[in-house]
This record gives C-alpha cells, sequence and structure tokens, in this order.
C-alpha cells in the first residue's frame, strides 16, 4: 500500500454533516494520528524540496496545521493567509465569491518580498474560490507562485479551475465523488 492509502484509510469520512447529502472529509482523525501527520508532512516536503521556496503560506485555519511544519523542513519562513481584521499590522486582501455573498482573505502589506517565492498550503480544495484567492493575494504582493499543495481535492467540485494553469498543484488525496 503507498503513502497516500495509508494516510487515506485514517482519515473519516461524515455523511449528512453539515447538512443533509454533504459527505464530509474529517481530517481530525488523521492529524491526530502521529504517522499519518508525519506521512504528510513528508509528502508535501518531497513534491516541493526542489522549488526553491522562500515562504510557504497557510491558509486560515487548517493550512496553519501543515504549513509551519513544512517551512520549518524546507528551511524558510511562514506567512498566514487570515480572515480580515486578524492581523495587527497593515494589511493587503483580496475579495472572493462564494455561493451566496463574498470572502476576504488578508496578509500582512510587508509578508511577501517582491519576488519571492511561495508556496500555498491548505487541507482541501472544494470548489477553489478561497485558494484561487490566495492565489491572486501572492501576486498582489509581488510574490512568485511556486505551488500549491492540498491534503485533499474533492474533484468533482472542480476547483482546479479557478487556479493558475501554470502553478505546480499537487493534492495528496483525491476523492471524485
Amino acid at each position: 500500500m503507498d503513502v497516500c492509502e495509508e494516510v487515506k484509510k485514517t482519515i473519516r469520512e461524515v455523511p449528512n454533516f453539515p447538512k443533509e447529502g454533504i459527505n464530509f472529509i474529517d481530517i481530525t482523525t488523521a492529524i491526530k494520528d502521529k504517522d499519518a501527520m508525519k506521512k504528510i508532512i513528508d509528502f508535501f516536503v518531497e513534491q516541493f524540496k526542489d522549488e526553491k521556496i522562500d515562504y510557504v503560506a497557510g491558509i486560515e485555519s487548517r493550512g496553519f496545521i501543515f504549513g509551519m511544519p513544512i517551512a520549518y523542513l524546507l528551511n524558510c519562513g511562514f506567512v498566514p493567509i487570515r480572515k480580515p481584521k486578524k492581523l495587527p499590522a497593515e494589511t493587503i486582501g483580496v475579495d472572493y465569491s462564494l455561493e451566496y455573498g463574498t470572502d476576504r482573505i488578508e496578509i500582512h502589506k510587508d509578508a511577501i518580498e517582491e519576488g519571492k517565492r511561495v508556496l500555498i498550503i491548505d487541507d482541501l480544495l472544494a470548489t477553489g474560490g478561497t485558494a484561487g484567492a490566495a492565489c491572486e493575494l501572492v501576486k498582489k504582493a509581488k510574490g512568485e507562485l511556486a505551488g500549491i499543495g492540498f491534503l485533499v481535492e474533492l474533484e468533482f467540485l472542480n476547483g482546479r479551475e479557478k487556479l493558475p494553469k501554470d502553478t505546480k498543484v499537487v493534492t495528496m488525496l483525491k476523492y471524485k465523488d
């Protein structure tokens, strides 16, 4: 059994959460398992070790869980991508559309220097709205997008369509339906 299948076995699926008809992919069972967590982090480090990453940017909040140890092992800095009004200094942000309305993500204005290579990390790629906005945010900060990594991709929601086509996108676990 390969490492991806081993990790997938540690993830719990919760039917009808948060509402009827939704099959929730619960990663908390994987991150509490020390062996699975190590495999997840090692997987992403291996995928991006040759990309000359300056910063890992983790999307709030589960992107922080994976982003910090990945940044540590890639010997680079970590940039938190936060929801509005969570960062204390001057910020730049990007608004993006949701099914019913809009949302916003932000980073500190001085978080990414021009030309620095940034790897975006999050737990889940679903519709791609948040991840696409994070890509825009890195570009708005004049950073260079080095890649994007997700633990889980819900392929049936076509989230990759909202991501830059010229960027390396890595998902460890894919769910087809």
